[in-house]
Order: C-alpha cells, then sequence, then structure tokens
C-alpha cells in the first residue's frame, strides 16, 4: 500500500502504467520493471482516496515486494506498507475497473461479470480458471525479474504505458512496443497430464517456455504459459513425454 501526500507521483515514477490519471474508486493493471525492462512484479492497483494506493502483486512476497520499493522513496511523502496476509477469492458480478473497500475489509476489484475479493475469505482458488481462460497472470516465483512485458500479454491489458512519462525499464519496454521483435508470449493450453507451476517446457531438446499457472478445467489438465512463438506454430507439442495442445493466444 503506498499512503501520503505523493504517493500518486511515487506510484506513477516507478510503476509502468499511468496512476495519475487512476480515479478514485478504479483499478488497473500496472508493474514494477527493472532497468533491464524484466517484470519483477505484475500489480492490479486500485485507488482507494487521493493518497492512498493499494497494489495486490500476482504473485511473490508483498513484504518483499514492498521493501524493495522503500529504497527508492528518498524525500518523497510516502508511506509503504504491507497488509496481513490475504487470500484471494470469487466475488459478485462488479463494474470492469471498479474497485472499493468492504465493509469486512476485503479489496474488491471488480471484472465486469465478475470481481475478486482480497481479504480473509478462503474459496478454494475457484477465480484460477477465470483468469487462465482471461490471461490474467499469476507469477510463480522463478519468473520474477526474467520475464519481459510481452511475454505477460501486459499491454493488452493497460499496464504500460508509453506516454506517461519516465519509470524504471522504459526504454527496454518502449523498444519492444515500436519495434517489436520478442518471440514469446501468453498461451492458455491443455495437455494429457498434469504440469506444475513454474515448470520448463521443453520440446526437441531446448527449452521453450514456462508453466505460469495451472488447473483442471472441466476435467482437463489446463495451463497458462508463456511459450516461443516457433513451439507454438506445432499442434501438439511434446513436452518430455507430455503432449500439450494450444487453445489460445493472448496479445502483447
Amino acid at each position: 500500500m503506498f499512503a501520503g501526500p505523493d504517493a500518486a507521483a511515487f506510484a506513477q515514477a516507478q510503476l509502468s502504467s499511468d496512476l495519475r490519471s487512476l480515479a478514485v474508486g478504479r483499478w488497473q493493471w500496472s508493474g514494477w520493471l527493472d532497468p533491464k525492462g524484466r517484470v519483477r512484479a505484475l500489480l492490479q492497483v486500485a485507488r482507494l482516496a487521493d493518497d492512498r494506493f493499494v497494489a495486490v502483486p500476482r504473485g511473490g512476497d508483498g513484504e518483499t515486494l514492498a521493501t524493495a520499493l522503500m529504497r527508492f522513496v528518498f524525500r518523497a511523502k510516502v508511506t509503504i506498507a504491507t497488509l496481513p496476509s490475504l487470500r484471494v477469492a470469487d466475488g459478485e458480478a462488479q463494474p470492469d475497473g471498479f474497485a472499493h473497500e468492504s465493509d469486512d475489509g476485503a479489496i474488491v476489484l471488480g471484472e465486469g461479470d465478475a470481481s475478486i475479493r482480497v481479504g480473509t475469505q478462503d474459496d478454494g482458488d475457484a477465480w484460477v480458471g477465470r483468469h487462465m481462460r482471461k490471461g490474467f497472470a499469476w507469477l510463480p516465483e522463478v519468473v520474477l525479474g526474467e520475464l519481459l512485458p510481452p511475454a505477460l500479454s501486459m499491454e493488452r491489458l493497460g499496464a504500460v504505458a508509453f506516454d506517461k512519462g519516465c519509470f524504471p525499464g522504459q526504454e527496454i519496454a518502449a523498444r519492444l512496443h515500436f519495434l517489436g521483435g520478442h518471440k514469446r508470449h501468453l498461451r492458455l493450453t491443455r495437455s494429457d497430464e498434469p504440469l506444475r507451476e513454474g515448470q520448463t517446457l521443453r520440446a526437441n531438446g531446448r527449452d521453450v517456455g514456462i508453466v505460469l499457472m495451472h488447473a483442471v478445467l472441466d476435467a482437463t489438465p489446463t495451463s497458462l504459459v508463456v511459450l516461443d512463438d516457433a513451439a507454438s506454430q506445432e499442434d501438439t507439442i511434446e513436452n518430455d513425454g507430455v503432449r500439450l495442445h494450444v487453445l489460445s493466444t493472448f496479445d502483447a
């Protein structure tokens, strides 16, 4: 959580989306990149007051992220704090981009056809399948600081803005945006056997991608993966004996 008179300016300078244009009661996708443009954190950021933002990291440890961001506060009048350990749960339909804090203290983020609640409620991760189908990635620890924004479909999500001024990794992110050339993208796949989150995908003796999320959907092992474009051209990908079929591809 960022709070204080300089909260908006600090978030704007460090995160990859345009946070100053975010209205109170709204949320948007964002990220924190390293100087080489790699994604240290994929975030859902809600503005709950003029001077209060809550950033929900999509994977990783919130306390570690907060500690790393504190190094860049300098003289800014902003406080960075972590909320108690919370869970993500399904919620009722709320307008897309709508955000508020419920009476029980949960942060509610609207998705149009549903919402997620970040709080103490635990519903067994029923939201995971919906987010996989939408290409809303949750990042295993092993990929933090390893992937570039196009691999996570961050432009499609509106998590990167190129007209907002400087932010860490902007030069690399802008180069990929304007010149293209990135060869790994986000894909939804099914397999004949379960995979595990963080698992490296291999084909023909080389690494071709990594599993970000996995669940059994409609009785079928299904994964959200980052996959090499060349490998995804095949109808069936042999991953060390496990057959992988691409169901859909998400734009960068």
